[in-house]
Formats: structure tokens, C-alpha cells, sequence
């Protein structure tokens, strides 16, 4: 056999042994594996929640609620622009919230706030947490200063100027400070991924705005 057609028989030879080599071989360490891992793992994660959560998103609801009223009065009724404008960055942060928490709430099966049917579009099944009253919520769950949503809201009602600033302010700051306390039950006990990072989306943003309007009560 000539020098040229060992060559060929080698190099042949070769490529035949690194193809049945290649045939024969798992996958690389580390590679993906062809078949993609349950979705449904994660889908559980995001579903799974609570009593703490379902309570946190009703209650934060009907506070966000009554939040916005507020903030929409004193852009008719505050006498400074900087009031003003955090009036309006409430009312355009809460408004989604709002419409976010509402979507977990049916999304579980559980009461939706201001539902007029009265069973937040429960799926078969039910929830956690549902049967809640949601007449004894009043506006916010809690008071402020000792008054009730509507006591609040008719406070600010008979001001103009200046103190409508003021007194908007100070109602604001109490209104923020529950919410934080209800944020900072969530985070203690509630299990809902979702949940949890609005939760301290909240007390972050609503800590900040807190010292904001403590800086305005200030100026005035």
C-alpha cells in the first residue's frame, strides 16, 4: 500500500472512531437536557398563599382606596404644588396596586373588596380566606387619629389653603404608617412571592413619602 493511500485509511479510520465516540456519549457536564423541567413547579410557588396574604390584599385594598379619595381631594383642594404633586404620585401609584391585588384576590378565590356580589369571583373550589366581612373594613381598616375614613374625609372637606394643607398632611402621614404596619405583617407571616415584594414595595415607598410630607408640614 503506498505512503498516500495509508494516509486515507487512517485519517478514515480515525474520523470513524470520533462519530461512534460522539454516538455513544451522554450529554456534557452541565448541559441542558433536551426536555425542559416542569413549568409547573414555579406556577405553584406564584398560586400558593395564605391567610396573611389574602388579609394583606383585601385590607390594602380598601386602603388604597381610601387613600386616592384623599389624594384626590387635595388636588382640588391643596394650595401648594408640592402638595399637589404627591397627590398625585398616591393616586398614580396606588390606582395599579389596587387593580394588582384585586387580581391575585379572584385569581384565589377569594372576596374581592366592593364586590357587589359579594364573592369576589370565586373559583370552584374557594379559598383561604373567605366569608370575610368586609363591612367592618370601613375605608382603610383602621382609623386615623381616632377617626374613621369618612370622619377624615369630612374633616378635609371644610378646609381650604393652608390648612387644608396641613390637616391633609398629617391624615396622609397616619394613613402611610398604617399601611406600613400592614406591609410589615405581611412580610412577617404572609408566603405569596408576589405579595411579599409589594409588601415592602409599600413600606419602602411609603416611608419615603411619610418623611416627604413631615418636610412639607415643616414648610408650611
Amino acid at each position: 500500500m503506498s505512503t498516500t493511500a495509508r494516509r486515507v485509511a487512517t485519517a478514515t479510520a480515525a474520523l470513524t472512531l470520533a462519530a461512534t465516540l460522539a454516538s455513544c456519549a451522554g450529554p456534557a457536564p452541565g448541559a441542558p437536557a433536551d426536555a425542559d423541567p416542569p413549568a409547573s413547579s414555579a406556577t405553584q410557588t406564584e398560586s400558593r398563599h395564605d391567610a396573611t396574604d389574602t388579609w394583606f390584599a383585601q385590607m390594602m385594598v380598601v386602603h388604597h382606596q381610601g387613600a386616592i379619595e384623599m389624594a384626590e381631594l387635595a388636588l382640588d383642594r391643596a394650595s401648594t404644588p408640592q402638595v399637589r404633586d404627591l397627590a398625585q404620585r398616591i393616586a398614580d401609584a396606588q390606582g395599579p396596586e389596587i387593580a394588582l391585588m384585586t387580581g391575585w384576590l379572584q385569581a384565589w378565590g377569594e372576596d374581592v373588596p366592593g364586590d357587589p356580589d359579594g364573592d369576589g369571583g370565586h373559583m370552584s373550589g374557594g379559598g383561604t380566606g373567605g366569608g370575610m366581612d368586609h363591612g367592618g373594613m370601613d375605608h382603610g381598616g383602621m382609623d386615623m387619629h381616632g377617626m374613621s375614613q369618612d370622619e377624615a374625609m369630612g374633616s378635609l372637606d371644610g378646609l381650604d389653603g393652608v390648612a387644608f394643607d396641613r390637616a391633609f398632611l398629617d391624615l396622609m402621614t397616619a394613613h402611610h404608617r398604617g399601611a406600613v404596619e400592614m406591609a410589615e405583617t405581611e412580610l412577617a407571616e404572609g408566603t405569596h412571592p408576589a405579595a411579599l415584594r409589594l409588601a415592602r414595595t409599600i413600606i419602602d415607598a411609603q416611608t419615603a413619602e411619610t418623611t416627604e410630607m413631615q418636610n412639607l408640614l415643616n414648610a408650611l
